[in-house]
């Protein structure tokens, strides 16, 4: 399916969200938010992925990205989504604490069997709705938006507060995934 939203120059940050098929709550348990930061870190230190900025809300992913050393930011995103799809599958298949394990295989199956680039298994939505930060006001816009997404939610009263942000990175703390700051 294509959108009118596309990546422009790798070197220009690029707002990205990500979401879970049918808006499904799969961030709500850690350890599948764990595998998002792994991913990142493992995508900024192996495939040039430059994070400015992030927050795992319960079904989305909104990342401030660009990349270096020529690195195409379309495919560092793709190779993120495909790896971190394959994982999470895996380990919801094995995972006996899962309280809800088949209504979220059923949804993610379902999905994978209705979609034209998967047979098996989908988590995340085709689209990415990449929207270029060219002017500064549009990164502090979408800085400030990322940031407070968590207040938004009710999941906490400060940005920084919520560990799986950059908000806290910006406020001067050590936050999970490497961050460089603007």
């Amino acid at each position: 399916m294509s959108t009118a939203y596309r990546f422009s120059e790798n070197d220009i940050p690029h707002f990205v969200t990500m979401t879970v098929v049918e808006w499904v709550d799969l961030f709500n348990r850690q350890r599948y938010k764990d595998i998002i930061v792994e991913n990142l870190n493992f995508c900024i230190k192996n495939k040039g992925l430059i994070v400015h900025a992030y927050v795992i809300m319960s079904n989305h992913v909104h990342l401030i990205v660009r990349t270096g050393n020529g690195e195409n930011l379309s495919s560092v995103i793709r190779d993120f989504k495909r790896y971190s799809a394959k994982v999470i599958y895996e380990m919801l298949k094995q995972d006996q604490r899962e309280s809800r394990k088949d209504w979220l295989l059923w949804i993610i199956e379902s999905q994978g069997e209705m979609s034209s680039s998967n047979t098996h298994s989908k988590i995340w939505r085709h689209e990415n709705h990449p929207i270029p930060l060219d002017r500064n006001n549009m990164f502090e816009e979408r800085l400030n938006y990322i940031h407070l997404n968590p207040i938004r939610a009710g999941i906490c009263f400060t940005p920084e507060d919520y560990v799986y942000s950059s908000a806290g990175a910006y406020a001067g703390e050590i936050g999970l995934a490497n961050v460089e700051l603007v």
